[in-house]
């Protein structure tokens, strides 16, 4: 078992950046893909990115990409998602997962492990 926390959310104006952090702990990190998801309010929860165990693959929504970036320090135990040019559209609150699946299925039913969720909101 995995627990996840994550942090560095909080209230940006638009064009801005944040870095969010999602610290692990338990077994092994590096024996995890990792994800971020988001959920906006009234609307379900997307993945925004993913990562590979070895941090060598790594996938974006269309919505982000070009704008966000996914990382991984498997010697911190510890996946980042540095976001650019936020626009009022990225406001949701993130969450960090991991997932056992050695597939490539990328909806929240593939991930086994959740962080409580970090809010994110940006201004206009």
């Amino acid at each position: 078992q995995v627990q996840l926390v994550e942090s560095g959310g909080g209230l940006v104006q638009a064009g801005g950046s944040l870095r969010l952090s999602c610290a692990a702990s338990g077994r092994t990190f590096s024996s995890y893909r990792m994800g971020w998801f988001r959920q906006a309010p009234g609307k379900e929860r997307e993945i925004v990115a993913d990562i590979s165990r070895s941090g060598g693959r790594t996938y974006y929504a269309d919505s982000v990409k070009g704008r966000f970036t996914i990382s991984r320090g498997n010697g911190k135990n510890t996946v980042y998602l540095q976001m650019n040019s936020l626009k009022p559209e990225d406001t949701a609150v993130y969450y960090c997962a991991a997932s056992m699946d050695w597939g490539i299925g990328l909806g929240p039913q593939d991930y086994n492990y959740w962080g409580q969720g970090t809010l994110v909101t940006v201004s206009s």
